[in-house]
């Protein structure tokens, strides 16, 4: 291990996250020839292929997956190490790239407004935004996410977290629906048809788990993956969808959908932002976090929905 280059793992990384030597090479500054040159050598140095390529990008083979959580960390030490910690960050000369997973809904509601604050403070500064996913938790620890955004309570533990905002949900429904038009009451709402998004990462589970104590049960037409068509399918139709109130407000705006308080208290939920001990006191990831929470706090939806909630 003594004649490994700290350079070489930083380029395994890089693969390993990017399944490509060109896009490694690009988020590290180097040419696509020296990126090779470093893989060779750490398949030589470990005898194993390390990345195979197929159709869907360079994949790592066993060997390297066994290797993979060791050499983030050993990356992460010697960084802190190094004084890496404790570098200044100057947001206006910088060249990086951030990594963040979130939610579809965090696509919509805070990329654009991060993307622009970004763009203004960090010409330099690249954002790699992916979906939140089962293996989130791993990968902030592994060094490869810089932080997740969204409603994550499997990361309360374990993790550094900021609120960025609290959230309520509201009903969507077409602004010509023929029998649902300004007030929606649980006859109407149990009887119309309904839009559910299954996605994680959201607080859906807690709409579901009050609807199932109250024992309401709604008629399920459509199911989809996403919130990124939801406007869309909501104003063409004639389904109800309950949505997070920030997205609906947003997605109100965009299409012609109407904003309803729903029949049924539905509990608030925070949104957050999650990042792991090792980038805790790093001068890049503080000025992330905050960046974030800033550009968040920025053009919050003022709309309310229409109507109240029966007894309210």
């Amino acid at each position: 291990m003594a004649k490994l280059d700290l350079d070489w793992l930083r380029v395994f990384l890089a693969i390993h996250h990017s399944g490509s030597v060109t896009r490694a090479a690009e988020q590290l500054g180097l040419s696509q020839a020296t990126a090779s040159i470093m893989l060779g050598k750490l398949r030589r140095h470990f005898d194993d292929p390390l990345f195979v390529r197929t159709s869907t990008g360079m994949v790592p083979t066993p060997q390297a997956q066994r290797l993979h959580a060791g050499i983030a960390a050993a990356v992460g030490q010697l960084d802190a190490l190094a004084g890496g910690a404790g570098r200044a960050f100057d947001p206006a000369t910088a060249e990086r790239t951030f990594r963040i997973a979130m939610t579809d809904i965090s696509e919509i509601v805070i990329l654009p407004a991060l993307v622009n604050r970004v763009r203004r403070l960090a010409p330099g500064v690249r954002i790699e935004a992916e979906r939140i996913a089962a293996d989130s938790a791993h990968r902030l620890e592994a060094g490869e996410l810089d932080l997740a955004l969204g409603f994550m309570p499997q990361l309360e533990a374990g993790f550094y977290q900021q609120t960025l905002f609290e959230q309520d949900f509201v009903c969507l429904a077409a602004r010509g629906h023929p029998r649902v038009k300004g007030r929606l009451g649980k006859r109407e709402f149990l009887a119309e048809g309904h839009l559910v998004v299954t996605t994680s990462g959201t607080g859906h589970a807690i709409v579901d788990k009050v609807l199932a104590r109250q024992g309401w049960h709604r008629r399920v037409v459509l199911q989809v993956p996403g919130f990124l068509g939801v406007a869309r399918l909501v104003a063409t139709t004639e389904l109800l969808v309950i949505v997070p109130r920030r997205l609906g407000e947003m997605l109100a705006r965009q299409e012609r959908v109407q904003v309803l308080a729903p029949p049924l208290a539905l509990p608030p939920f925070a949104v957050k932002q999650h990042w792991h001990e090792r980038l805790h006191a790093d001068a890049a990831s503080s000025w992330l976090r905050r960046t974030v929470s800033e550009a968040v706090a920025v053009g919050a939806p003022r709309a309310r929905p229409t109507g109240r909630r029966p007894g309210a």
